[in-house]
């Protein structure tokens, strides 16, 4: 497979950062320091990360135990599925990645890259080269895999592969997901420049893993437990000290910690999105708890009432949900039914709140949306208030819908403040005068890539499909990246470009566009290549993704695929 254009350049922040000329925004990518560096606040949050998991884990097993020695066997034994059966999912799916992280790469078709310096003789090459490079090609496929120790001996492997089975068995794969984070994120504090940019790179990668684990280990075991919990108090009429109110507050704050720590993550991962500051993050966490709050309360009224019905409700929001985001042509995977999986994983967040999943301006699928869960909540609160049984007065009845509607008013407020003070973008008050002012999450300011040549863009043409390049490379072809000479053009590029100079990882795949992942992030063997180029370069390498240009090269690339 062979692209027509070297494509935008991507950074890991590894730069130094360019002056910033007064005529530019402040905000702009091309202003704010390229250098990103793990601080005392990420190991702190960090450490906050995991005192919530301990505390959303510990409450509901206390609360199960709670249920068995009261001979509540019927609610212990749907508090005890919410809680092994998510977590049981997550653990297999965290082994696998681990699995295929740690096992020895054998094909050299998976380092099928070059890494190209301009001006000197670093030249890496492993597809039509000369002898040279393809030696050094070879040098780098034939390093270790990322995560296997520096080739480590067989008894240091066999440890590792029942040391980790140990940690996934007793449902500890996010525990030591995040304590290898905080060590890589250290380790890059301390160690020299190359080294630290590995460690960094390495780091984000974790950090990447851990967000996506805990968001889909959230929704698939603290929503449906809050649901079940608010239930229960509202079936008992009180609010039993240090159990199911306990265990809904752990799970409430556990959904809206990983919603806001998933969108940090991402926009960190990203050298064309501005980080978010932790004063943002926590307006999010207010803004998604207040939100799911209302909501789950107004679900655990109704569902206190009209139990099927409730469960046919929650089927046909999913569906409807998930149908809209198969309509939006997301482009989050590499394949057309991991996509689809994606996307029904989606349709469940989407039962409970907000979650962005389309570049573009958001402005009016998110009105669409809050104006749908709006109605929902009045009405499923409204025949719960109609329909409630004699024990419950109309003073306590009236008190709780008010719970409901301050709640998602206060989630409401939080979210204008986000966008309207906090948002990494920058301010979006100003949404009707001009388009600038119209974006929300997946609308990205201009990146350092917009000042490139005209034949040179920051994102593919929507009209080439996602799976067709990635079905030409899935099938063991070594045509993912692409060996090209560093174009001329490249050498009068404006000051404010991305560094050109140095080696350069070509991936021959258009870059997904936020609030997607980029490919070497979600892509484990894209992800193993580049660890291990990265470690054999002798200054951090930048990252290339392929762009078309003009419509003549999008013909052109079309026809010779």
């Amino acid at each position: 497979m062979a692209a027509k254009s070297d494509g935008a350049p991507v950074s890991l922040r590894n730069e130094s950062p360019p002056e910033c000329p007064s005529s530019l925004d402040q905000r702009s990518p091309q202003c704010r320091p390229a250098e990103k560096r793990y601080s005392l606040l990420d190991c702190c949050w960090t450490l906050c990360a995991l005192l919530v998991f301990f505390s959303d884990g510990a409450s509901d097993l206390w609360l199960a135990a709670d249920y068995y020695l009261r001979e509540n066997y019927w609610w212990f034994a749907l508090t005890l599925v919410f809680v092994i059966v998510p977590s049981v999912v997550v653990q297999v799916l965290s082994f696998r990645w681990f699995a295929y992280d740690y096992a020895e790469t054998t094909e050299s078709g998976t380092a099928a890259a070059v890494v190209a310096a301009t001006g000197t003789e670093n030249n890496f090459s492993t597809k039509d080269s000369d002898q040279r490079g393809a030696g050094r090609a070879a040098a780098v496929g034939g390093l270790p895999a990322a995560g296997t120790g520096g080739g480590a001996h067989g008894c240091c492997r066999v440890f590792m592969w029942i040391f980790q089975a140990i940690i996934h068995i007793f449902q500890l794969a996010q525990v030591w997901r995040y304590v290898h984070a905080l060590y890589l994120g250290v380790q890059s504090r301390w160690r020299g420049d190359h080294e630290r940019h590995h460690f960094y790179w390495s780091m984000m990668f974790q950090s990447a893993d851990i967000s996506m684990l805990r968001l889909l280990e959230s929704f698939l075991k603290s929503a449906p437990q809050l649901v079940l919990q608010l239930s229960i108090m509202v079936q008992a009429r009180q609010v039993p000290p240090l159990s199911p109110g306990l265990s809904a507050s752990a799970s409430l704050i556990s959904l809206s910690w990983m919603i806001a720590s998933y969108q940090k993550v991402l926009r960190d991962s990203r050298d064309d999105k501005l980080p978010m500051t932790y004063k943002a993050v926590i307006i999010q966490i207010l803004w998604h708890l207040f939100t799911i709050g209302a909501r789950t309360m107004a679900f655990a009224l109704f569902a206190s009432v009209f139990q099927l019905y409730f469960g046919i409700f929650i089927v046909a929001h999913w569906c409807i949900m998930t149908f809209w985001i198969i309509q939006g042509e997301t482009d989050f995977c590499m394949s057309k039914w991991e996509e689809i999986i994606y996307n029904m994983m989606v349709g469940i967040v989407y039962i409970f709140c907000w979650f962005s999943v389309r570049e573009g301006r958001t402005r009016c699928r998110m009105l669409i949306y809050s104006l749908t869960v709006f109605v929902e909540n009045v009405a499923l609160t409204t025949l719960w208030y109609l329909y409630r049984g004699q024990h419950t007065s109309d003073f306590s009845a009236v008190a709780l819908v008010c719970v409901v509607a301050s709640s998602y008013a206060l989630g409401t407020f939080f979210m204008c403040v986000y966008y309207g003070l906090l948002h990494p973008d920058g301010p979006a008050s100003g949404w009707g005068h001009g388009v600038e002012k119209e974006r929300l999450d997946d609308e990205p300011l201009a990146s350092p890539a917009s000042t490139l040549p005209p034949d040179v863009v920051a994102s593919p043409p929507r009209t080439l499909p996602r799976t067709k390049d990635r079905e030409q490379g899935a099938g063991g072809s070594a045509d993912v990246f692409q060996v090209r000479a560093t174009r001329g053009a490249q050498a009068s590029l404006p000051r404010l470009t991305p560094r050109t100079e140095g080696p350069v990882i070509r991936i021959d795949l258009p870059r997904k566009k936020y609030p997607a992942w980029d490919a070497h992030f979600i892509d484990r063997r894209l992800r193993k290549t580049i660890l291990a180029l990265e470690s054999a370069a002798p200054v951090t390498p930048r990252i290339q993704y392929r762009c078309l240009g003009t419509a003549k090269e999008v013909m052109e690339y079309e026809t010779t695929v």
